[in-house]
């Protein structure tokens, strides 16, 4: 089963608008590249009672469908919340990167974290770049995140990706020497939250190229729906 998605792609002077067609969804975790950093986030993750992972990184196969670029998400449960993430995506004609979010059920994680991360869906955003304009200057790119909780917009995260491995690293890790295949989707891991992991109302996302002075940005509303035995 196939995730049918459109985007708005830009790379030097040019755009399109493509409809894209990914069969392959790869949830990299645990992909920090300070190891101080990790434990950090195994230890906040380890707060509301999620094991520490067997292995780092580890890459999770999730069912492509989980794809969407919804502005309102509907989750079972109060206890889900987004982590923002850079996000490759394999085409045909190369690699490109969007912003996406790994929308995650925090009571599921406690008893498994590949159960948790397939019971919601992921969202990314509308735009993507060439992967060759930005490796250059990677480290430079910024994730940020907010949220909106009780009415009140919090910044929830922030950081260069440089804290994260790098897409190359990470391709070659879970793919080898074949490259990410095209029609595949790799999320390559979250920054830890600013006032620990939660629940909100809303939440924005966005990644900033601060060399070429652009910037990808999505939002999307959640609704909780009722768990009803």
């Amino acid at each position: 089963m196939n995730a049918m998605l459109n985007f708005e792609r830009l790379w030097g002077e040019r755009r399109d608008h493509v409809a894209v067609s990914i069969d392959t969804l790869i949830v990299a975790g645990w992909t920090g590249r300070d190891a101080a950093a990790i434990g950090h986030h195994i230890e906040e993750l380890a707060a509301i009672g999620v094991p520490a992972p067997s292995a780092v990184p580890l890459f999770y196969r999730l069912a492509a469908t989980q794809l969407t670029q919804v502005a309102h998400l509907q989750v079972l449960g109060p206890d889900t919340s987004g982590e923002v993430e850079s996000v490759i995506v394999s085409l045909a004609d190369g690699l490109w990167v969007t912003v996406g979010s790994d929308h995650t059920d925090r009571k599921a994680e406690t008893i498994g974290v590949a159960l948790s991360k397939q019971l919601c869906s992921k969202v990314l955003g509308p735009r993507m770049w060439r992967f060759d304009e930005v490796a250059p200057h990677w480290d430079r790119l910024v994730l940020r995140a907010w949220v909106v909780i009780d009415g009140e917009r919090l910044l929830y995260q922030e950081g260069p990706v440089a804290g994260i491995r790098s897409p190359q690293d990470l391709i070659a890790r879970c793919c080898g020497e074949a490259g990410l295949p095209a029609g595949s989707a790799l999320f390559c891991g979250t920054l830890s939250a600013i006032g620990g992991v939660r629940p909100a109302g809303r939440f924005e996302m966005q990644l900033e190229d601060p060399v070429l002075g652009r910037s990808i940005a999505h939002a999307y509303d959640i609704e909780v729906l009722p768990v009803v035995s």
